[in-house]
């Protein structure tokens, strides 16, 4: 699955930079609701996440941790090793995207 490709294929979304070249910020309406560290080995990709459903996930899926320098409340990070189905990566990207722009 192409992360970036999926991310921009969302409504108003643009890819940013504000961290650096190796840092890509996706934001809908200049909100951030992902971001994924170029140089990350294996890649990971932050996403915003309803607190709750937060604390399930990283429950379920070693792969999931709290959001790496974000609020660990509010943001997951994923590795993307390809132990997360790919199916289960883009249901979680679709929630960043709804619960940024409410």
């Amino acid at each position: 699955m192409n992360v970036a490709e999926y991310c921009l294929s969302k409504t108003h979304t643009e890819e940013t930079y504000p961290f650096g070249p190796n840092v890509t910020v996706f934001k809908v309406r200049g909100k951030m609701f992902a971001l994924a560290p170029a140089a990350d080995e294996p890649p990971t990709l932050s996403l915003k996440c309803d607190p709750t459903r937060a604390i399930i996930l990283r429950q379920d899926h070693p792969e999931i941790t709290p959001g790496y320098h974000l609020n660990k409340q509010h943001w997951n990070t994923l590795s993307l090793v390809g132990n997360l189905p790919d199916g289960l990566v883009r249901e979680l990207i679709d929630h960043s995207y709804a619960l940024v722009i409410r």
